[in-house]
């Protein structure tokens, strides 16, 4: 096969987003596998695309001020060479300007209409003569624009941001949806220990420092694959994001319990209550989908855990045979994602504020269904990914309410402390990007049935 370049692969995955509706991680994912990049080939194509896909809204701006007809009438392919191209000058001060224009006509030789090389090359020319000047709209004037421009965030997140929180933790958050986040993995504590892993993985040539909360957590650099470890083949982790492992430690089932997962796949909760239940006692893993299934029967397989049954069904249409069954139930919902923006560059852009109405609906009737399942005296664990007061705290009060059978429980005993002990006393914490530095927007409410 003929060597592809870095920015080429970058391009094949910005045009499978926009035109076939991919995600950009799997994309990229694809494209990696298919074209088999040096590791630096790897990280520039890696940085290229999820750095154009994250700051889309602030290229096309700035393109737009350069060609007369509107950017929605170029191709598919013209459209992200000069997204790619604008990206190495506005946002790669390591790429020469030059390389960034030469390199973008060689992309528009080869997917191209004719007349196109030259076309991009006096677009992206004209885009750097002018970048020290580009200013963004004045923030007196427009604050909502300019910091939807200045930080890549679409204008009715910005708008509701700035009307919940106001404008200094409105920059706050978006400027951290904008790091990147670390690659994080949870210790499989059936097999080894945190330090004996650190070891493991340090052999194999990695960095490896220890996760401020999470007690297994660990965050590694200097890979190429997460996945071709022959640690992580053999076992010896599961990938997790810290604050996602707290969600298990907010269960703490006993070994020995009966443990009900009811939003599971694919598995990375599941696997952490099996591991804190000592792979003792049952869990049902449930699912609506059947692919999704499949991972977690993999994960569960890999870390060496055979307590968990999975099964096929909507979390709406509990209990069924699980009426009253269940010691701990753990309803981590479907949610609008707004709290891991950061991992996946291109979400933002695919998030629309009406979705967020259908996802509480979503999650109300789930946690109603979930809640039939808990024994008296058992224990209900909501958590989402996403940082929207009516799919968090907003949804707990509303069960709650309707509820009255269940009640919040301190959380203190359950997770670390310096996490934010006003909140964890009354049961439940709010974790967001910007306000627990290196962490996803979290949220955890755990609740006992009397």
């Amino acid at each position: 096969m003929a060597e592809v370049s870095a920015r080429e692969i970058a391009l094949h995955v910005l045009k499978a987003v926009e035109a076939d509706g991919a995600y950009a991680n799997l994309a990229l994912n694809r494209a990696l596998e298919e074209y088999h990049p040096s590791k630096l080939d790897r990280a520039f194509a890696t940085e290229l695309a999820y750095g154009t896909l994250r700051t889309l809204n602030t290229l096309d701006w700035i393109i737009s001020r350069y060609v007369q007809q509107p950017l929605g009438d170029q191709t598919v392919w013209n459209r992200n060479i000069l997204r790619l191209g604008a990206y190495q000058i506005f946002y790669m001060d390591k790429v020469p300007t030059g390389a960034a224009c030469f390199e973008a006509v060689e992309l528009a030789k080869k997917f191209g209409t004719p007349g196109t090389a030259r076309f991009v090359n006096g677009v992206l020319r004209n885009v750097a003569r002018h970048k020290d000047k580009l200013q963004f709209p004045d923030p007196e004037a427009d604050l909502v624009t300019h910091i939807s421009l200045k930080y890549f965030h679409p204008i009715w997140l910005v708008k509701r941001w700035l009307t919940e929180l106001g404008p200094a933790e409105t920059i706050a958050l978006c400027r951290a949806n904008n790091t990147i986040p670390p690659n994080t993995v949870r210790v499989n504590t059936l097999r080894l220990d945190r330090d004996t892993l650190t070891v493991r993985l340090e052999e194999e040539g990695l960095t490896v420092r220890k996760t401020r909360f999470a007690p297994e957590g660990l965050e590694i650099g200097g890979f190429v694959s997460m996945r071709a470890l022959a640690s992580f083949q053999e076992g010896l982790f599961q990938i997790q994001d810290e604050s996602s492992m707290l969600a298990a430690h907010a269960v703490s089932p006993a070994p020995g319990a009966r443990t009900l997962d009811v939003c599971s796949a694919p598995g990375g909760k599941t696997t952490h209550l099996a591991q804190l239940m000592g792979n003792q006692g049952a869990i049902k893993a449930l699912d609506i989908h059947r692919h999704k299934l499949k991972l977690v029967v993999d994960n569960c397989r890999r870390l060496g855990i055979d307590n968990v049954e999975t099964g096929l069904l909507d979390a709406r249409d509990l209990p069924g045979e699980f009426e009253g069954w269940a010691d701990f139930v753990l309803v981590d919902a479907p949610c609008s994602g707004l709290g891991v923006l950061r991992r996946r560059p291109d979400a933002r852009w695919r998030k629309e504020p009406g979705q967020i109405t259908g996802l509480v609906r979503l999650q109300e009737g789930i946690l109603a269904g979930a809640a039939q399942c808990v024994r008296a005296g058992g224990v209900l664990v909501y958590s989402t990914c996403t940082i929207t007061y009516e799919e968090n705290l907003g949804q707990v009060q509303a069960f709650l309410a309707h509820h009255p059978d269940f009640s919040l429980e301190d959380l203190r005993p359950f997770l670390p402390a310096g996490l934010g002990e006003e909140q964890t006393a009354r049961g439940y914490i709010e974790i967001s990007p910007h306000t627990h530095e290196g962490m996803d927007g979290f949220f955890i409410a755990r609740m006992r049935r009397r």
